[in-house]
C-alpha cells in the first residue's frame, strides 16, 4: 500500500534507474471526473475528499538492466508524467495509473508502449533557472509544459496526504486486455516545499480532463535511486 516506505522489497529487479530533480504538481478533481479515464478493475483513490492528478517532470538517469552498463543514450533524458492515484480492489493493492507520459528517447517510448504504458515522443529540457528548475517539454503529437519550480525548505515530516501521493510502490499497465502491476522500490523521498512562479501546460486537458482549477500543490525532490520489479498479472475479480 502507499506509504513512506515500500510495502515489499523488489528482490529480483528487471531495471535500475535514478529519478532526479522531480517536481510533484497536484490538482484535486472530483472522483467521478477521473473515473472514466481508468480501465476496468481500477477505481480512483480518494484522498482528503478528492481524486488527485499529478504532473511530474523530472530527469531520468542511468536506466540499465541488472549487471549491465548504462546504454550511452540512456545516461540522462527528460520525462514528464501525468498520473492519478488508484486502487485495484480485486488484489487489495493501490498505486499509479499513468494518463500519459512524455519522453525524448524513441527506444523507451517504443518499448514501453508495447508493454501497455501510454508513452509519447517529445522533446524536453530541464535547466537550472534563478535558484529553481525550469522544465520544458513539447510532444510531437501535441501537448506542452513550460514550468519554473523553486524548491524551499526541506519537509522533515510529510503529512499523510503528501506521503500518500509520493509514496507509491506500484504502477499499473494494461496489455493484451489484462491489467498488470509493476512494483518499484526506493528510499523515502527527500521532499521540499516548492513555489511555482511560472506554469503553462495543456497536458491535463490533452488527457481529456477539465482544465485544472487554481495553482497546483507543489513539492520538489532532488531524487532517488530506483529498482523496478517484473510485471505481475492481476486478478480480474
Amino acid at each position: 500500500m502507499s506509504g513512506r516506505l515500500p510495502d515489499a522489497p523488489v528482490h529480483v529487479p528487471v531495471a535500475h534507474m535514478r529519478w532526479e530533480g522531480i517536481a510533484f504538481l497536484h490538482w484535486a478533481y472530483p472522483p467521478d471526473v477521473v473515473a472514466p479515464h481508468l480501465p476496468d478493475g481500477l477505481v480512483p483513490q480518494v484522498l482528503d475528499g478528492a481524486a488527485w492528478v499529478g504532473l511530474t517532470p523530472f530527469v531520468m538517469r542511468d536506466v540499465r538492466p541488472p549487471g549491465l552498463p548504462v546504454p550511452p543514450r540512456w545516461t540522462r533524458f527528460v520525462e514528464v508524467n501525468v498520473r492519478t492515484y488508484v486502487q485495484h480492489p480485486a488484489s487489495g493493492t493501490d498505486g499509479l495509473w499513468f494518463l500519459t507520459l512524455l519522453c525524448d528517447r524513441a527506444e523507451v517510448v517504443a518499448g514501453l508502449r508495447a508493454a501497455g504504458v501510454p508513452y509519447r515522443r517529445a522533446s524536453g529540457r530541464v535547466l537550472d533557472a534563478g535558484g529553481g528548475t525550469r522544465y520544458e517539454a513539447r510532444g510531437r503529437a501535441g501537448g506542452r509544459l513550460d514550468a519554473r519550480v523553486v524548491p524551499g525548505a526541506r519537509i522533515g515530516r510529510p503529512d499523510p496526504w503528501l506521503v500518500a501521493v509520493t509514496g507509491r510502490w506500484n504502477a499499473y499497465a494494461r496489455r493484451a486486455g489484462r491489467l498488470w502491476r509493476v512494483p518499484v522500490e526506493h528510499a523515502p523521498w527527500p521532499l521540499h516545499a516548492a513555489a511555482v512562479p511560472h506554469l503553462r501546460t495543456d497536458l491535463l486537458e490533452g488527457c481529456g480532463l477539465p482544465a485544472p482549477s487554481g495553482p497546483p500543490h507543489a513539492t520538489w525532490s532532488p531524487g532517488v535511486d530506483v529498482r523496478v520489479g517484473p510485471p505481475r498479472l492481476l486478478p480480474t475479480r
